[in-house]
């Protein structure tokens, strides 16, 4: 029997872009944290807003979640995330 192999990656042109601009401390910035939806990433994140705020002086962290992990986030999510207006965004998934 033949074998099909197939590609995962998600193979149209994308055009090149230069990153997002670093951000030079956490300290008295806002923090967006983005949950995926994958099992245990809560309790991640719960973690990680403590050692933000403790840690690195982050003034707020302000949190979304995907409805899967399975998609893209929708829009409506991603419109959330920037009227919270944060300094910078995590994106985090935990297993």
């Amino acid at each position: 029997m033949p074998h099909t192999l197939v590609n995962p990656k998600d193979e149209r042109p994308t055009p090149v872009r230069s990153p997002a601009p670093r951000i030079d401390s956490l300290s008295g910035k806002t923090i967006a944290l983005l949950d995926i939806s994958k099992p245990g990433g809560s309790h991640f994140l719960d973690r990680l807003e403590e050692m933000l705020k403790e840690r690195h002086g982050a003034s707020a962290i302000v949190r979304e979640s995907k409805p899967t992990f399975t998609k893209p986030a929708p829009e409506e999510v991603l419109l959330n995330l920037r009227d919270k207006r944060p300094d910078a965004v995590i994106e985090a998934l935990a297993d």
